[in-house]
């Protein structure tokens, strides 16, 4: 894996809570539904510090074996230090972590799992990085529930006239290519959704989105200079007018008027 999917632990915390408010219950549930009786083993792909685990393992029946795989290793020893998640009876959660790069993940990895999950994944893959965990997921007839892909779509209010072409340069960026390797960006979830349709799977979808505002001015601000930063490395020539824009931009969310709308998509995959 390459320097692209490098995150800070510090940007993991400040978005969990969004996080957790965005992911579709609805598919959470569908998931539990598919869960054979007895333990459960959950493999999380680019687990991060571990935040799909707790806010999904109480969803689950239990006893749980989550098995936390990222190639951070710095990252995915956090996990046990942020809380022991517990399962849907109240009982602690067994954390084990693996580290290695997904494009190599098969289905002998995944020898006993009861769920794969994923969050914020998907869009920092590369095409051969998806089929092989679609394929990895397939062959080990394991439920998969992917969450929190971008789509690219998002809407910021008040309503600016670049907003769009800032929109634009920011996807661009993310489906460049990085130490060679070409990026999905916002194209991610559904094509995986249609390796998984290829496959002749079931799957659902959920539109989730992320609502920022100066309910949590940190994520807003956070990730708005995150994304106007994006832009303008993909396209210079916004240089000289996201300047000015940035300026108001700051000004609106200094005083509680800026919101933004960031658009998801959460995928849940079963053999039929």
């Amino acid at each position: 894996m390459s320097e692209v999917l490098e995150v800070s632990s510090d940007w993991l915390a400040v978005r969990e809570t969004e996080d957790a408010a965005a992911r579709s219950t609805a598919l959470a549930d569908a998931a539990a539904s598919l869960l054979r009786p007895g333990p459960v083993t959950v493999h999380d792909l680019g687990s991060g510090t571990g935040s799909m685990a707790r806010w999904l393992a109480p969803r689950l029946p239990g006893p749980q074996t989550w098995v936390l795989h990222d190639w951070n290793a710095d990252l995915a020893a956090q996990a046990a230090a942020l809380g022991v998640p517990r399962d849907r009876e109240g009982r602690a959660v067994t954390l084990r972590s693996s580290v290695e790069p997904l494009d190599e993940l098969t289905a002998a990895d995944l020898s006993g799992a009861s769920l794969v999950t994923a969050s914020a994944l998907l869009d920092v893959l590369t095409a051969e990085e998806a089929h092989a965990i679609v394929d990895a997921c397939v062959a080990s007839r394991t439920p998969t529930l992917l969450s929190l892909s971008v789509t690219g779509e998002v809407a910021l209010r008040p309503r600016h006239a670049l907003d769009r072409r800032v929109a634009d340069a920011f996807n661009a960026h993310q489906r460049r290519e990085v130490d060679g390797r070409r990026l999905l960006g916002p194209y991610a979830g559904r094509i995986v959704e249609g390796l998984f349709r290829l496959s002749g799977w079931n799957v659902r979808q959920a539109l989730t989105t992320w609502r920022l505002s100066d309910r949590d001015p940190r994520l807003l601000a956070e990730w708005f200079e995150g994304w106007i930063a994006a832009a303008e490395e993909q396209d210079p020539r916004l240089a000289r007018e996201a300047a000015p824009y940035r300026r108001l931009r700051r000004a609106q969310a200094a005083r509680g008027g800026l919101s933004a709308v960031v658009y998801h998509l959460d995928l849940l995959a079963w053999p039929r």
